[in-house]
């Protein structure tokens, strides 16, 4: 009994063994949808830096060494690379739990590691509500300071006691969402194994001994998730670490797919900073997704760019119990299943139901509306998916993936309006003409409202805005 106790962990500790530190990371990776990972992956919110998604880091993203290393970019950038693989080695599990849920009581924590560990609320967070309707899931989830990630199962069960059914979630929180997906498939053998043997804890108790983190001495229950002398210099503000997970037949896709052109809608309320509400009944997973591709519509790489605005913060899923928290945010993107929420419109900006996009703010309604200039890009953001796919079919690309691509195509918008803007701001005459706003790859017309949100949420106050395009 011991040892088949230990067998799942065994298996699959030995996962990630194939990251070998300094080695380089098979091709097939960015081909492969469940093992997609990048140099910028284990970065959270601890770290500094934000939020999502972040683009390999380059010889321009990196400080020289003030001290006298070395000052060959090659050099540094392994040496980077290195600390990184290293330091995603360390265990950064704070937690592991198991809800359930019970007929007479509702959810309740059944068991955690440690006892004393504050998860108050965390049961509805790992059982959303309305599972009852689908027999697996797995749940992102913010939890205080820390990420939660959760998978879920329903099984059939001849109880009365039970009403035939029996309904577990197996959890753990990590200070970082980036490196959550690592566990996906341990999460989802221990639930099972719950259903099957309710109380049979010990693998989760070894799970927990070996991954777990070590808090720091200040008391504040948060874990310092990344060295700052490593990598503190190279991701700007606005910047994003990359939530490697396991997504479906690659998320990206399934996200440009399910919205079709109102992605361009979101691409300008996620730069907007704007707090966005995603409702969707269950399964909850893929729309945890659609909170990941949203906030990587928002990168800037371009530095000291973003550093006044509010920071995009996912939430991913959220239920009553956080409308408190959720009060006190400036700017958010969240998922939900509970249709409450949309009576509750103080605490949005947008709320997005399937592919309906819609805001009660007056000052914002017409942002809804798809320019010129939005479906042009959309056209061309196709039009390459379709030239990459056609070069993955045709000639067996294995490196370049949709998920680059995606977020590399927003990159490199946003980053072409903020050079844009600082050049005219930077000129001996800054102002925004239809020239230069066209040269931000905007409508002088139908992004005039968007382009002076921009300039204000952003701090642009110098710059001017002709007569022809403000009046236009």
């Amino acid at each position: 009994m011991e040892r088949s106790d230990r067998a799942p962990l065994l298996d699959w500790e030995e996962a990630p063994s194939a990251e070998k530190p300094g080695g380089d990371p098979p091709e097939d990776r960015l081909s492969s949808p469940s093992n997609t990972r990048s140099v910028a992956s284990g970065f959270g919110w601890s770290s500094g830096q934000g939020g999502l998604c972040s683009p390999p880091i380059t010889d321009q993203a990196l400080r020289p060494d003030e001290e006298g290393c070395l000052s060959d970019s090659d050099a540094r950038e392994v040496s980077l690379e290195d600390n990184m693989v290293k330091w995603e080695e360390k265990d950064q599990i704070v937690s592991v739990f198991v809800v359930t849920f019970n007929t007479r009581t509702g959810n309740m924590l059944e068991w955690c590691l440690p006892k004393d560990m504050d998860l108050e609320g965390v049961e509805f967070k790992a059982i959303a509500s309305g599972s009852h309707r689908v027999s697996t899931d797995f749940i992102y989830f913010r939890k205080g300071s820390y990420f939660g990630l959760a998978c879920f199962a329903n099984m059939a069960v001849e109880s009365t006691v039970e009403r035939g059914a029996r309904m577990k979630s197996v959890g753990i929180l990590s200070p970082s969402y980036t490196l959550l997906y690592r566990y996906m498939s341990f999460l989802e053998h221990q639930v099972r194994l719950q259903l099957q043997t309710p109380g049979h804890y010990s693998p989760l108790e070894a799970f927990y001994e070996d991954k777990r983190a070590v808090l720091p001495p200040g008391g504040d229950g948060i874990v310092t998730a990344c060295p700052a002398n490593a990598w503190g210099a190279v991701i700007n503000h606005s910047m994003h670490p990359e939530m490697k997970i396991t997504h479906p037949a690659g998320c990206m896709s399934q996200f440009i797919r399910f919205f079709g052109e109102q992605i361009m809608v979101l691409w300008k309320l996620a730069l907007l900073r704007r707090r966005i509400l995603i409702f969707s009944p269950p399964p909850v997973g893929v729309v945890c997704y659609r909170v990941y591709c949203c906030c990587c519509l928002a990168n800037i790489s371009i530095p000291g760019i973003g550093v006044a605005v509010p920071e995009f913060r996912p939430f991913f899923y959220v239920n009553v119990a956080d409308i408190n928290a959720l009060e006190n945010e400036l700017s958010y993107v969240a998922c939900t299943t509970e249709k409450i929420f949309e009576e509750k419109k103080d605490l949005y900006d947008v709320y997005v139901d399937n592919q309906n996009v819609k805001t009660y703010r007056e000052g914002l309604k017409p942002l809804l509306r798809l320019s010129a200039a939005d479906k042009d890009k959309y056209h061309k953001l196709t039009e390459q998916r379709q030239v990459l796919l056609y070069s993955q079919e045709e000639t067996g690309d294995c490196v370049s993936s949709e998920e680059d691509l995606f977020i590399l195509f927003f990159l490199e918008q946003n980053n072409r309006i903020f050079q844009t803007l600082s050049e005219v701001a930077n000129s001996t005459e800054p102002t925004l003409t239809q020239e230069t706003v066209r040269a931000m790859g905007l409508d002088p017309h139908g992004d005039r409202l968007f382009l002076l949100h921009l300039l204000e949420i952003y701090g642009y106050d110098t710059l001017l805005v002709s007569e022809q395009l403000c009046c236009s």
